[in-house]
């Protein structure tokens, strides 16, 4: 199949009530391309996957995935799309085999059809060492590889990966990183992602949009995204947040653009390392000693604090506040 893109053009989602979850977006995926899609909690990330895999109807606009519409033509595609979802439905008693023949049978396939394929996915996924046992033995990367083996039963064009490694630990997030690296450069596969790290979309995406109160507020590679932020900044850490509004406002005529987040001031500028001494000065003159000064090239991360005015929080560190 040559049409391996995604096309969303001035797509709407209304909910009762009145509540925008997405509200007149447009961007276009190419064909082959990974591309990140971002975007804080409740900012239309979720709704605009939902749709895009026929799990939700827009209110408006229009949404082609491979070509097809995904209201007049939702079954095409379901055909030609794989989709890995937040949660994982898997069920522990089964065998991995098993699992992937009934996927396959459901598609279509023969029993004998159902069987070859299944072997084929478990070893494009590295789980021949593992398919003799229950799924639920498997270890949390196990199970994502899994998981991207049942998406691409039908063989889809198209993968959309919902938050992919949420809830992983570092070793078994990189086992998935390369899987999906390995399925877009052998395969050809366009890869929709989204993701709450920002690791992940630097590190895997060709193109990435950050969607922010149901708008896309910002489109680009990441080389390109990171550098509308600025070549280099100057990070403060303060023992307060009132500390850090004040030292902002001492601050704000020094840099191109300057942030504040919590206890954290942030200073965007080109020759950033020269101009330190400077800033140390016009804090102690104020009485304003930060508890650390650290110099740093932007990340997708200070893109994203620009964009939307906050970080991304991760559910690892939704547990962090728990804790504290």
């Amino acid at each position: 199949m040559s049409n391996r893109e995604i096309s969303v053009e001035n797509l709407m989602k209304q909910y009762s009530g009145g509540v925008t979850a997405v509200n007149d977006i447009s961007f276009r995926v190419n064909s082959g391309e990974i591309f990140g899609f971002l975007g804080p909690n409740g900012a239309g990330k979720s709704t605009t996957i939902k749709i895009l895999t026929t799990l939700a109807l827009p209110s408006g606009g229009k949404a082609t995935v491979g070509g097809y519409d995904v209201v007049h033509e939702a079954d095409l595609v379901r055909r030609i799309a794989g989709v890995a979802l937040q949660d994982i439905g898997l069920d522990p008693l089964m065998k991995p085999m098993e699992l992937l023949s009934i996927q396959a049978q459901l598609f279509g396939a023969s029993r004998q059809q159902a069987k070859a394929r299944a072997q084929e996915l478990v070893e494009l996924v590295r789980l021949t060492e593992a398919v003799d046992r229950r799924v639920g033995t498997y270890s949390g990367g196990m199970r994502r590889r899994l998981d991207l083996a049942l998406a691409l039963v039908h063989k889809p064009a198209i993968l959309f990966l919902d938050e992919p490694t949420t809830g992983l630990d570092p070793a078994s997030r990189r086992d998935v990183w390369e899987e999906v690296r390995r399925l877009n450069k052998e395969l050809g596969m366009t890869i929709f992602l989204t993701t709450q790290y920002l690791e992940e979309a630097d590190e895997l995406a060709d193109r990435i949009a950050i969607i922010d109160k149901g708008k896309i507020a910002k489109k680009g590679s990441p080389a390109q995204l990171k550098a509308g932020v600025g070549k280099e900044s100057i990070n403060l850490a303060f023992d307060t947040r009132d500390m850090a509004e004040k030292a902002c406002d001492q601050l704000s005529d020094m840099a191109e653009n300057i942030q504040t987040d919590r206890d954290m001031v942030r200073l965007y500028m080109s020759q950033a390392a020269q101009t330190i001494p400077a800033v140390v000065n016009r804090l102690q003159s104020a009485n304003l000693n930060p508890i650390s000064l650290t110099l740093t090239q932007p990340t997708l991360d200070d893109v994203f604090l620009q964009v939307t005015g906050q970080r991304l929080t991760t559910e690892e560190d939704k547990e962090k506040v728990k804790v504290g």
